[in-house]
C-alpha cells in the first residue's frame, strides 16, 4: 500500500506531540503526588485504550489525589461518588424527576455523566449499586427507564477500594472486575518519599486546592486523541498474539485457579500492552511488555481455589509461574 510521505511525517509529529504532553502530565502531578510512578503509568496507559482501572490500597495512600490531578492537568472534568451501603442505583446514573413547572418528568444527570469518575471506595456499598455502573463501563451509557443515555467522552472510571480484609466491605462480582482493564495496588511510600512529602505540606501544600499547588492543564483534548490513535496503531506480532493466547489459556489450566481469564481479559491484555509500548516509544510490542503488564491485567479476572488460598497462594503468585513457564517467543 502506498503511505504518502507527507502524512507519514504529520503523524510522526503528532506521535512526538502526543509523548511530551504525557510526559508533562506526569510532571503536573507530580508536584502533588510523591511516588505511585507505577500507579500513574497505568491509569495513562488506561486512558490511552478506553480502560478503567481499579486501585486497592488503605485509606490515605493518594488515590483520590492521583487521579483528581490527572484530570487537572488534561482539562477533563471529574466527579467524585463516596460509595456507601445506603447508596442506590440512581445516585450514581440519574433519575426521572417531576417538573413541576414544566407539568411533566426530566431526567437529572448523576455524577456518571463525567470524564472521569471517582468511585470512591467501592466495595462499600452492596452489588447491586455497584452493578449500575456496568452498563456505563462497557458501553459508555446508561439506561433509565428504557431511554438510553451517552456518557461524554472520555469516560474512565477509576474506582478505589479496600483491601477485601477490612471491615465493612463487600467483594466485587466477577462481572464487575472483568470490566477493569488494570487493578493496580497503591502501597505505602518509602521512606525518602514520606519526607518528600512531609516537606511539602510543611511548604504550604494543600492538596484540595490544586490550582494553589500548581496544578495547571498541561495537554488538550487532541493531545489525548492523538496518543490514543497512536497507541492503537502499535504493531502486534502473532508470535506475541500466540505467546498472549498463550498466557490466558494457561489460567484456564492451571489446577490452583477455580476461574481463569475470560477472552474480554485477553483483548485487554493485547490492549494494554500495545499501550504499554507506546508509552515506552516503541512502535511495536515486544514479549517483555506483555509480561510488564500481566499481573495488573489479570490478577483481577481470575480466582485462586479456596485450598490453594489457605496453603497463601495468591492471584500474583499463579501468575509468576505462568509468566515462568509459558514459552517466551524468539
Amino acid at each position: 500500500m502506498f503511505v504518502d510521505p507527507t502524512d507519514q511525517g504529520r503523524s510522526s509529529n503528532q506521535d512526538r506531540s502526543a509523548h511530551q504532553a504525557m510526559s508533562a502530565i506526569r510532571d503536573e502531578i507530580g508536584k502533588v503526588v510523591v511516588g505511585h510512578e507505577g500507579v500513574l503509568a497505568g491509569l495513562l496507559a488506561a486512558l490511552l485504550v478506553d480502560g478503567h482501572v481499579l486501585l486497592e490500597g488503605v485509606p490515605g495512600v493518594a488515590k483520590t489525589l492521583t487521579v483528581r490531578a490527572m484530570a487537572a492537568s488534561m482539562r477533563l472534568e471529574s466527579k467524585r461518588i463516596q460509595f456507601t451501603p445506603d447508596l442506590m442505583p440512581s445516585d450514581v446514573t440519574g433519575q426521572l424527576i417531576y417538573d413541576q413547572q414544566g407539568g411533566g418528568f426530566r431526567f437529572r444527570e448523576g455524577p456518571v455523566f463525567t470524564n472521569l469518575l471517582i468511585a470512591d471506595e467501592i466495595n462499600r456499598t452492596p452489588a447491586r449499586t455497584q452493578a449500575a455502573l456496568l452498563e456505563a463501563m462497557e458501553d459508555g451509557q446508561v439506561t433509565v427507564e428504557g431511554t438510553a443515555r451517552p456518557l461524554p467522552a472520555p469516560f474512565m472510571v477509576v474506582a478505589t477500594q479496600n483491601p477485601v480484609e477490612y471491615e465493612g466491605t463487600y467483594p466485587l462480582p466477577e462481572a464487575q472486575l472483568d470490566r477493569f482493564l488494570f487493578k493496580l495496588t497503591v502501597g505505602y511510600p518509602t521512606a525518602d518519599q514520606e519526607l518528600a512529602m512531609l516537606a511539602a505540606h510543611d511548604q504550604g501544600l494543600d492538596p484540595r486546592d490544586l490550582a494553589a499547588a500548581g496544578i495547571r492543564a498541561v495537554a488538550e483534548p487532541g493531545d489525548l486523541a492523538a496518543a490514543r490513535d497512536a497507541a492503537s496503531r502499535v504493531r502486534v506480532e502473532p508470535a506475541v498474539q500466540a505467546y498472549i493466547a498463550a498466557l490466558c489459556r494457561a489460567t484456564r489450566e492451571s489446577p490452583a485457579l477455580s476461574l481463569g481469564v475470560s477472552p474480554r481479559g485477553t483483548v485487554m491484555l493485547l490492549r494494554a500492552a500495545k499501550a504499554w509500548a507506546w508509552l515506552a516509544g516503541r512502535p511495536f510490542v515486544t514479549p517483555d511488555e506483555v509480561k510488564a503488564i500481566a499481573r495488573p491485567t489479570l490478577r483481577h479476572r481470575i480466582a485462586v481455589r479456596p485450598e490453594a488460598e489457605l496453603d497463601g497462594v495468591s492471584p500474583d503468585r499463579v501468575l509468576d509461574g505462568i509468566l515462568a513457564s509459558v514459552p517466551v517467543p524468539r
